[in-house]
C-alpha cells in the first residue's frame, strides 16, 4: 500500500496500492459493510440491505440518459446516509422507494417516471400522464444546484 485516505465525506477509504510482482498500480476503496441493516420488503420477507443493489436501481432508471455515475454513486450514498439517521435495524422497502424517487427527481425527471412507473405499480398510461403532470406542476432542483438550496 503506497497511501491511504478517507474518501467519498469520511465514509470509504481510498488506498493506493502497487503490486509487489510487477509495479502496477491501482486504487482501491473500501467501504463499511452494515450487515446489521434489514430490508422488510412488501410481503415482510426480510433480507440484508444490499449497496449495489441500490445503486443497480438507480442506474436501471437512468439507462441511456445523460447521467454520471458519480452522480449516482453520490445519489446511493445520500440515501444510505438519511437510511443510517432513521436509526432503525428494519427499513420498510417502501421507505427506500421513497428516497430513491426523491433523489432520482432532481437528478432526470424521465429516469424518476421510469422508476416512479415501477415502485407504484401503474397498470395504465393515464397514471403516467398524472405523475408527469404532477411533476411539471413541482419546481425542479437540479441535483448538481441541491448544496446551494438545501438536499432535497
Amino acid at each position: 500500500m503506497i497511501d491511504s485516505r478517507s474518501s467519498k465525506e469520511g465514509c470509504a477509504i481510498r488506498r493506493r496500492r502497487e503490486c509487489l510482482n510487477c509495479g502496477h498500480r491501482f486504487t482501491t476503496y473500501e467501504q463499511i459493510e452494515r450487515n446489521d441493516l434489514r430490508v422488510v420488503k412488501r410481503n415482510e420477507a426480510r433480507q440484508p440491505f444490499d449497496r449495489d443493489k441500490l445503486l443497480g436501481s438507480f442506474i436501471k432508471a437512468c439507462e441511456k440518459r445523460p447521467v454520471a455515475i458519480d452522480l449516482l454513486e453520490q445519489a446511493s450514498d445520500d440515501v444510505i446516509n438519511d437510511l443510517q439517521s432513521e436509526n432503525l435495524r428494519e427499513i420498510p422497502s417502501n421507505l427506500i422507494g421513497a428516497k430513491v424517487m426523491k433523489k432520482l427527481e432532481s437528478i432526470d425527471p424521465v429516469a424518476y417516471v421510469r422508476y416512479a412507473s415501477v415502485y407504484r405499480r401503474f397498470q395504465d398510461v393515464g397514471e403516467f400522464l398524472d405523475e408527469i403532470e404532477s411533476l411539471e406542476r413541482r419546481p425542479l432542483i437540479d441535483a448538481a444546484h441541491q448544496d446551494l438550496f438545501g438536499k432535497p
